[in-house]
């Protein structure tokens, strides 16, 4: 491995220390977030709505701070402003005493998330073009997922002792500390990670490709048809489809040791394979709604694995391909704009299932699945066009 290979690799574990660490505090707590809202007296509509918006305002912002991060080139210190956002507003939660309050610091959580994303993901992009796009952000998705298991086990243990979700709230301030102080180290070490990425990609062409529009039209649907955790939870503990409460972030902990794994795997293969790896874990994650809302505890486990697989080659390959299409000068507008179009569809399609739950979950289900293959043949389409060099 060169050196600079090797510089590059080191860099991608440090910044994937930095979200292990921020996925245990704000995973943690969307592991129990859910449920605690209805404990609060929230309905399963309003789950799906608080879920959805503070999806819409996390993507939707990051068109702002992506085109900011293009703009001002200060893509350490605003992803810096977004972590410290993202991770201490989580033991705040703590206080929250009405499902208004814990919804709004819910949201708050998530705005700070989309700040820190674009420039974040433009910092890793550098380095993970000289490992391998999948490589690098499958990577860097795994150790975000060691860490979103490591947050929900910790709030599990603490519920299992105190039964307290306020006291589970505020054992998050651990990692959300270390976080930020590794975050701090690692801008000193590497205050330039551009640097790691050759020059030989095309800078003069004008706008964003036109693969790239496509490909957010087709991630879009993906995005509409996924379920987020939160209604999830709000499903078992409503329905005591589980025997004990502190099962439920057990479960999401199953989910992102899943995730991880399959961050590492289906980035290899897109580094060889390309979309159509994409492809296939679509097919795969597609029977997770089916199995959780439908059957009883051993289907609910293997749908979280399905979810889990979902949620996993979806952070590891979709960043990959705008890394592989947009140029690094435009590359923080480029994410911020997928982002932007992959929250409103997450939010779009959260609102939805969560009114569809309280009044028909077979139609849930329907739709769920139905979404995730729609986007199968428009990903095959600029797979096969993309070969052609069109």
């Amino acid at each position: 491995m060169s050196q600079e290979k090797s510089s590059a690799f080191i860099f991608i574990l440090l910044l994937g220390f930095v979200s292990l660490c921020a996925d245990a505090t704000y995973e943690g707590a969307r592991s129990i977030t859910g449920a605690y809202l209805g404990v609060l007296g929230a309905s399963g509509a309003g789950v799906g709505l608080v879920a959805g918006l503070g999806e819409l305002l996390s993507y939707s912002l990051r068109l702002l701070t992506g085109f900011l991060s293009d703009r001002t080139r200060h893509y350490w210190a605003i992803t810096t402003l977004g972590y410290a956002l993202n991770t201490a507003v989580v033991p705040l939660m703590a206080l929250a005493g009405r499902w208004e309050v814990l919804a709004s610091l819910m949201i708050a959580e998530r705005t700070g998330k989309a700040i820190r994303t674009p420039p974040r993901d433009v910092l890793l992009s550098h380095a993970a073009i000289r490992v391998g796009k999948g490589l690098g952000f499958g990577i860097h998705e795994a150790m975000d997922q060691i860490g979103a298991v490591a947050g929900p086990l910790m709030v599990t243990t603490v519920l299992a002792i105190w039964g307290s979700y306020p006291r589970s709230f505020a054992i998050l301030l651990i990692p959300a500390a270390l976080g930020l102080v590794v975050l701090l180290i690692g801008q000193r070490i590497y205050p330039n990670p551009r640097a790691f990425e050759p020059t030989t990609q095309d800078l003069h062409r004008e706008g964003l490709p036109r693969h790239f529009w496509l490909y957010l039209g087709a991630v879009a649907f993906i995005a509409a048809g996924f379920v987020d955790f939160p209604l999830i939870a709000f499903h078992l503990q409503q329905q005591a489809s589980l025997s004990q409460p502190t099962q439920i972030p057990l479960l999401y902990a199953l989910a992102m040791g899943v995730d991880a794994i399959a961050a590492l795997i289906f980035g290899y293969w897109f580094d060889r394979f390309g979309i159509t790896t994409l492809v296939i874990a679509i097919l795969l994650s597609a029977g997770f709604a089916p199995l959780v809302f439908v059957g009883g505890p051993s289907f609910i486990v293997m749908g979280m694995v399905l979810w889990g697989i979902g949620m996993g080659a979806q952070e590891s390959m979709l960043k990959a391909v705008v890394a592989g299409i947009v140029p690094p000068e435009r590359r923080g507008s480029a994410y911020g704009i997928f982002n932007t179009g992959y929250g409103l569809a997450w939010f779009l399609g959260s609102a939805l299932m969560g009114l569809l739950y309280d009044f028909s979950r077979g139609s849930l289900i329907a739709l769920s699945v139905l979404l995730q293959l729609i986007a199968i043949p428009f990903l095959l389409w600029i797979e096969q066009h993309s070969r052609q060099g069109e």
